[in-house]
């Protein structure tokens, strides 16, 4: 375990280095205080970028790397309004090719003001858009999802700075859910659409997207989907106010050198094609398997587990992002960004929804104090016995049944020692170290 989620103080990104200098490139214009979200929120956008791009995952099979999301919360005035300087500095390829196709729409509703009403109207020409509005409908997304099918599979990116904008791309905030899984998964829209020309399709929805918003409006949109597994598949970067300061956050300029430096990375991922298999990536994902049953053990917590797998599957995805844009070359600083990308996205569910997890509803401020805990840390004693561990877990709202079982798997896991004759538990010595090294 190399980080402390149940802390309030978010996880350190790792410094970029040796095969993550495009990390480096994308904070160069950031603002100082908001350099940490910005990473795992921009490779969304850049992974939209790849086509017929498959990886092996630690579970032996192949998938896309579409699909990846992410949600940018913060309290209002933070600077979430970066990531949208930055998405328009990436997209500018997409942003080119969709000007081309309105044309193409211009021109076709020019041909049918222009024609009598008793010549042939020009049939509507097939566009694909690949960076879709925010204010995009329902039809026109999944109209969109079919045309890009139909053209080789391209992957649409979609930026929305409130998260409520989802309602009206998905048709409804009950079907947000349903068209979230379907994202992820990279399954078909599952329903068929018809129009007045008789257009009908299915397509598998292969889309990035991204939302922003204040802790409020996160908890309130999601509060009935915490365990349908929607809430599970969106990776989260929180951002909290930290100290009022009397200083405005200077940002920097997407200027021509910049976007020349960018261009580069963009070119390795529109030429990566084929499928790979990054055993270095999948030994990551296997050890972060290993680290989330554990920390799940410490706060005996089910739903932290099960949050935890998707969490491993959408760091994997970024870090297979970055493996084909460090010219599909794994170093060790990837292997780092991963295990941060995991760690910063439970981090942030239980930092803005921990109190939810059980339904509890108070402010985001508080969740830290009813949200899931390192039970072990709770012990203030590096000693304790049985009945100290139980009088902890009634505090949580735990059962009592239940601690026998946990002490069980603390000292199977080499975290606790017992002593008969004391009848005491102790830390063990390297739970204690690894603590000190986090500065826990």
């Amino acid at each position: 375990m190399n980080y402390n989620i149940f802390s309030n103080v978010a996880p350190a990104m790792p410094n970029p280095s040796k095969g993550t200098e495009i990390c480096k490139l994308l904070l160069s214009q950031a603002s100082k205080d908001m350099r940490d979200p910005l990473v795992p929120m921009a490779i969304p956008a850049l992974a939209a970028h790849l086509t017929d791009v498959k990886f092996m995952y630690s579970d032996n099979k192949y998938y896309e790397l579409c699909g990846q999301m992410g949600h940018l919360i913060g309290p209002s005035g933070i600077g979430k309004a970066q990531l949208t300087h930055l998405v328009e500095a990436i997209m500018r390829p997409f942003r080119e090719h969709d000007e081309m196709e309105y044309d193409k729409l211009v021109d076709w509703q020019r041909q049918l003001k222009t024609r009598g009403a008793n010549k042939d109207k020009p049939e509507r020409p097939e566009v694909s858009i690949w960076f879709p509005p925010s204010d995009i409908t329902a039809p026109a997304f999944l109209q969109n999802a079919m045309a890009l099918e139909a053209q080789g599979g391209r992957t649409q990116y979609i930026n929305l700075p409130e998260v409520e904008m989802a309602d009206k791309m998905c048709g409804g905030h009950r079907q947000v859910s349903q068209t979230i899984r379907n994202i992820y998964d990279r399954h078909r829209a599952g329903a068929l659409r018809a129009t007045a020309e008789g257009v009908t399709g299915n397509p598998i929805m292969r889309v990035n997207i991204t939302f922003s918003s204040t802790p409020d409006s996160a908890r309130s949109f999601y509060k009935k989907d915490l365990t349908n597994g929607f809430f599970g598949r969106i990776p989260f970067a929180y951002k909290a106010r930290g100290e009022r300061k009397g200083k405005i956050p200077r940002q920097g300029t997407y200027n021509e050198e910049f976007l020349a430096n960018l261009d580069e990375y963009l070119s390795r991922l529109d030429c990566c094609k084929g499928s790979f298999v990054v055993k270095p990536l999948n030994k990551i994902a296997d050890q972060l398997a290993e680290e989330m049953a554990r920390l799940a053990d410490l706060a005996d917590d089910d739903m932290l587990f099960e949050l935890s797998h998707r969490s491993i599957f959408s760091a994997w995805k970024k870090g297979a992002t970055l493996w084909i844009l460090n010219n599909q070359t794994w170093t060790r600083s990837i292997g780092e960004f991963v295990v941060w990308f995991c760690y910063y996205d439970l981090w942030s569910k239980v930092m803005v929804f921990g109190d939810m997890f059980k339904g509890g509803d108070v402010q985001p401020e508080e969740t830290q104090k009813k949200g899931p805990r390192n039970m072990l840390d709770g012990l203030k004693s590096n000693t304790f016995n049985e009945q100290q561990l139980e009088d902890l877990r009634v505090s949580l709202g735990k059962s009592k049944e239940g601690t026998s079982h946990q002490l069980s798997v603390w000292m199977n896991r080499g975290l606790i020692e017992y002593s008969n004759q004391t009848g005491l538990y102790t830390k063990t010595a390297n739970y204690l170290k690894a603590r000190s090294a986090k500065g826990d």
